[in-house]
């Protein structure tokens, strides 16, 4: 299968927000980074690519300017193994101008959105029992981070 490499466009912070992801994700670096040419709509020497590579995956980054903001249409889920983890990226992810949503998932202070999920949500939203599946589910529908504490309480009765 051919190798998929997200591209996100950025209001001219692309650069910027590569550092910020690349302190919050482990075994992580910023790549090669590209400029703009004289000529182009911006100064030359503005940074017009940047290649982060965050826990192992490829994104880039484009300076593209404020015609495509993000929207919630696109997000990426952080699979935790925690509610340690989960609480390190949601704070991480929201502070400095990130906001909360709900359901575990929240925009980071450039505007994209994640997902942050703990193992456990995944696995007792596999119960072979209806009822628990519907009591966990209605306890996350009503958080904004996920509380496995709270979920596992939920799957119990």
């Amino acid at each position: 299968m051919p190798k998929l490499t997200p591209w996100l466009w950025f209001d001219m912070n692309a650069e910027d927000a590569a550092e910020f992801y690349t302190s919050v994700f482990p075994n992580s670096r910023i790549g090669k980074i590209t400029r703009y040419i004289e000529g182009a709509p911006v100064p030359a020497g503005t940074v017009m690519t940047v290649e982060m590579i965050l826990d192992g995956q490829t994104f880039y980054g484009l300076n593209g300017g404020p015609q495509f903001p993000f929207t919630e249409a696109v997000s990426f889920q952080i699979d935790c193994d925690s509610q340690d983890e989960v609480d390190y990226y949601w704070k991480t992810l929201t502070e400095g101008g990130g906001e909360e949503s709900q359901c575990g998932w929240c925009k980071d202070k450039f505007g994209l959105s994640w997902q942050v999920v703990p193992r456990q949500l995944d696995e007792l939203l596999d119960s072979p029992d209806p009822a628990v599946v519907e009591r966990v589910t209605a306890a996350m529908m009503k958080m904004r981070k996920i509380e496995v504490p709270e979920l596992e309480a939920a799957a119990r009765g």
